[in-house]
């Protein structure tokens, strides 16, 4: 790894050309006087340390700087010593002075370089990155311009659904009309049928009233008549029980009656039951399938004549 440096450039000048105005004599700086005034080691030395390769770079710099000009080499013409010395000190101090002007303005002419190129540097890192920019900015266009085109033919397509859905709306507005005027007609019907239908029902429930008091009305003759031979039956209990006492076979006898007769009027309370059982499944019969008038007095004429006949039969087997 190269050493690091101790002093800087412009240090390392101003070093070099002390040494050179501290040699002065009658000699001029050729290149040979200015490698012995100015060596590495003596750099190095006069320095307190420094890294030898820049050291030799920069005594390279100062000496084409010095010597290759001709800044140095001033050929003197023959005069008095003193006078040349002091020439010579006067030519070394015009050449110090001006090689510091012509330093600071290589340094100020580095450092606009520099600056020159940290700027040329950074305008091609602006250039890139614009560069980039631009290329994603032409991207998005890109991307939009898709875009815009796909946006364009989705509205093309979507104003010929448009179109279409509006005349299907349309024809559905037509239907709807024509539904709506089949509906209403149909709930007229509806109405008319249904007040026929309240009024038959009327009709027929106040025929099914009367028919159904004409039943309940038998029935409650019948049920008088039952009661009557239950009546009967009792007294006929009543005179066979006084006529146990007189002997058991007539006793037996009149003991089987009288379970007869219980019998009888347990059958009798049983029809009785079958009877209303009969009534009421009648009644919902008439209310399910509304018979016509005419077949339902004939059932009702039937059952009449089903429980007269009926009736004989209890009696006579009483």
């Amino acid at each position: 790894m190269p050493r690091a440096a101790i002093a800087t450039p412009d240090q390392i000048r101003s070093t070099i050309l002390a040494m050179l105005a501290e040699a002065h004599d009658a000699a001029p700086a050729t290149r040979e006087r200015f490698r012995r005034i100015v060596s590495v080691r003596k750099l190095k030395d006069r320095l307190g340390g420094g890294d030898p390769a820049t050291l030799g770079r920069a005594i390279n710099a100062i000496e084409s700087e010095i010597v290759t000009a001709g800044l140095a080499d001033l050929a003197l013409p023959d005069i008095p010593a003193e006078i040349a010395e002091q020439m010579r000190q006067l030519w070394h101090a015009a050449v110090s002075v001006q090689l510091d002007d012509v330093i600071m303005l290589k340094t100020e002419a580095a450092q606009s370089v520099e600056a020159a190129q940290a700027a040329l540097a950074e305008s091609n890192l602006r250039v890139e990155v614009l560069r980039e920019e631009l290329a994603a900015v032409r991207g998005l266009l890109a991307t939009r311009d898709a875009d815009l085109a796909q946006a364009r033919t989705d509205l093309s397509t979507a104003k010929a659904q448009l179109e279409s859905i509006q005349e299907s709306q349309k024809a559905v507005l037509v239907e709807l009309q024509v539904a709506r005027e089949h509906a209403a007609a149909l709930e007229h019907s509806h109405a008319e049928n249904l007040a026929a239908t309240q009024q038959r029902y009327e009709g027929l429930s106040k025929q099914l009233l009367q028919e159904t008091a004409q039943q309940r009305q038998a029935m409650q003759q019948e049920q008088g008549r039952l009661a009557s031979q239950l009546k009967f039956a009792e007294r006929r209990i009543a005179t066979l029980e006084e006529a146990v006492a007189h002997a058991e076979a007539e006793a037996a006898a009149e003991r089987d009656k009288r379970q007869a007769a219980i019998g009888e009027a347990t059958a009798l309370k049983a029809v009785n039951a079958s009877q209303r059982a009969q009534l009421d499944e009648l009644m919902r019969a008439a209310i399910v399938k509304m018979p016509a008038p005419k077949q339902r007095a004939a059932t009702a004429t039937a059952e009449k004549s089903s429980g007269k006949r009926a009736a004989p039969r209890r009696k006579g087997g009483a």
